[in-house]
């Protein structure tokens, strides 16, 4: 595991597969940064699946409504928080391979709780979605996520946590 020099900004995602950490760039998206760790510290992202996975390009979870393992995750993809969408805090920061960046519709502010991992670098998506933070940690278990769209029997977000709560 990578050394976690920040733990308030740090994300530590226990999945099927190990686990990951991710550092939070507060700095480049503030309000997504703020939200993800709203939903982890209520433990929203615990056992969701990663519904949307494409070789090359990314494995994508976080529909806390309809993505919770055990429940009708036909509809995972469709859904989202509670909490109202943000606006988009797009950035110059690049989606590069072990990015984290938020999932949205057509509409630039409609992000919520959905996100992906960039299991390469993706240029065409820069400045088009919100950059919330990059993988330093576990990038080989994102690796392994089965592949699918959707996913049959997909690996999921065991537990969420910010590390300064752990």
């Amino acid at each position: 595991m990578a050394e976690i020099k920040d733990p308030e900004n740090t994300l530590i995602l226990d999945t099927t597969k190990g686990q990951v950490v991710i550092q939070l760039l507060p700095q480049v998206a503030p309000e997504h940064v703020a939200r993800i760790k709203e939903l982890a510290r209520e433990k929203a992202y615990d056992n969701v699946v990663f519904h949307r996975v494409i070789d090359g390009f990314m494995a994508q979870t976080g529909d806390v409504e309809h993505g919770k393992v055990g429940g009708n995750t036909a509809r995972a993809g469709t859904g989202g928080s509670s909490k109202p969408d943000l606006k988009a805090e797009f950035s110059a920061t690049p989606h590069v391979r072990g990015t984290c960046s938020m999932a949205r519709s057509q509409n630039p502010n409609s992000a919520n709780s959905q996100f992906f991992i960039c299991f390469a670098d993706a240029p065409w998506l820069n400045k088009q979605y919100s950059v919330w933070g990059q993988v330093i940690s576990g990038m080989e278990f994102v690796d392994q996520i089965k592949r699918g769209e959707p996913v049959k029997d997909p690996d999921s977000i065991v537990s969420a946590r910010v590390a300064a709560d752990v």
